[in-house]
């Protein structure tokens, strides 16, 4: 049976779309009064140059590497080629349940941000988790979003890469309206103070800045499907997260002109509270809150999308069932793949928001495991592949290499106690070692199901 290919369909401008999409999600709309709070105008300012270039430099790892292997599958496929099996898993598994940590949340989030829209009384109450009431009415909200977006990816990458670019045009035309009335309208006075808490409150927001850009990394999962040269791949990457980081940066400016200290002390939506100061009525405050929730579904309709090529990869190697493997023979699609994520963001309602909010958190030490793996990778092929085709080649690849590297430690040592994103016990702890173990078992599974593949074509071809 030949391998499956899917549809080289998605232009230049859907991938661009596509990336910035995945990174700009919820968090511009309810966690810049925190960055500013804790950290002030200039110090929230260079923690987001900081974390950016830091960023860029892991970006750079997989621009090169894109370019080079431009196969579905994205880091599987890079560490695949540099290490073998295992420690491909390994990224992958970590990367996956990075993933689908933020697919199940967004089904979360879109309620949540519903509710601030049209607040409703919510009926139908049917359990209480860790403080957390869930309503069958909320659920369907949830659920129902799960059900959209599962089936726009269902039809083809096509449409939902359309899609995309309609919503992630919409967060940026908001961030937009809300530069123009800081610019016409804002208050420098607000500026002041400058830093808040000095350097720690600078780490206090940079260690929230990998969890901001997760997303840059969608474009190598889908790169076989990527109808460009294999140059502009890199490129379209990099300027992905360049494009994230000055919007990051203007959303910082346009919260700090519209709101003052003794505000931000008590907003709960910083950005759209800064919009209504600025511009004068509530509505504003409103389109703002619809430009988050353009970012939820552009975050989690990008993270299907990379999440079933994982799988599809995964699959294609043998390190998964090959259910997850299937592509559909009219749209080519991932089509199980596609409808297993559906199926967990469609029940993850039911958790309520504490939850999840401990899976994304536990789900974040896969994501920088496997920015940690691939920047090894990227400097095992510079060393072993040297004469490999590279489109788009990095200058000083040794510098960026070991830059990247060093960031991911770093970035990984801040999950542990006694540090910035340290893990709650037990919880989120006991969510990345249910994963780990599941990993595991499935690793071994189906390490033993290919083994006996082999040993039966070994059998057949000598008969």
């Amino acid at each position: 049976m030949g391998k499956q290919q899917m549809k080289k369909t998605m232009s230049q401008t859907d991938v661009l779309f596509l990336a910035i999409g995945a990174m700009l999600g919820w968090g511009w709309v309810v966690l810049s009064g925190d960055w500013i709070s804790t950290a002030g105008f200039l110090g929230s300012t260079i923690a987001f140059i900081i974390g950016g270039i830091l960023v860029i430099l892991i970006g750079l790892t997989y621009a090169e590497l894109s370019s080079a292997i431009p196969e579905t599958g994205g880091g599987l496929i890079f560490v695949y080629r540099a290490f073998g099996r295992k420690t491909a898993f390994v990224a992958a598994w970590g990367v996956l349940f990075g993933y689908v940590s933020v697919i199940t949340f967004e089904a979360v989030a879109l309620p949540t941000v519903i509710d601030y829209v049209l607040p409703v009384e919510h009926q139908g109450f049917l359990w209480s988790l860790s403080g957390w009431d869930v309503y069958v009415t909320w659920v369907l909200i949830g659920s129902g979003g799960a059900v959209v977006l599962t089936a726009l990816n269902y039809f083809g990458v096509k449409p939902a890469a359309i899609f995309q670019s309609v919503f992630t045009i919409a967060i940026i035309a908001t961030g937009f309206l809300l530069l123009g009335g800081a610019l016409v309208n804002g208050d420098f006075e607000h500026v002041q103070p400058l830093f808040k808490d000095g350097f720690s409150g600078m780490m206090s927001v940079l260690v929230m800045i990998p969890f901001l850009f997760v997303g840059f990394d969608v474009i190598p999962q889908v790169a076989a499907e990527i109808n460009a040269p294999k140059k502009i791949i890199g490129k379209i990457l990099i300027i992905s997260i360049i494009s994230a980081v000055v919007f990051y940066l203007l959303i910082v400016f346009g919260v700090t002109m519209g709101l003052s200290e003794s505000e931000l002390a008590t907003t709960s939506l910083a950005t759209a509270d800064a919009m209504v100061n600025l511009l004068g009525n509530q509505l504003f405050g409103t389109v703002l809150v619809l430009g988050g929730v353009a970012g939820i579904i552009t975050s989690w309709n990008a993270f299907i999308i990379g999440a079933s090529r994982i799988l599809f990869a995964m699959s294609e190697k043998g390190m998964v069932p090959k259910w997850f493997g299937f592509i559909h023979p009219k749209y080519k699609t991932p089509t199980n793949a596609i409808l297993f994520l559906g199926a967990l963001a469609f029940f993850a309602p039911l958790l309520g928001r504490p939850a999840l909010v401990w899976i994304v958190n536990a789900g974040g030490t896969g994501i920088i495991v496997g920015y940690l793996i691939v920047s090894i990778a990227f400097m095992k092929l510079r060393k072993t592949e040297p004469d490999l085709h590279r489109p788009y080649k990095i200058n000083k690849w040794k510098t960026t290499g070991i830059s990247a590297i060093l960031l991911s430690v770093i970035f990984l040592a801040f999950y542990l106690p006694g540090m910035p994103a340290a893990l709650t016990w037990p919880y989120e702890w006991l969510i990345l070692a249910g994963w780990t173990l599941i990993g595991f078992l499935l690793y071994n599974s189906s390490s033993k199901r290919k083994g006996e593949e082999i040993q039966h074509d070994q059998h057949a071809r000598s008969i």
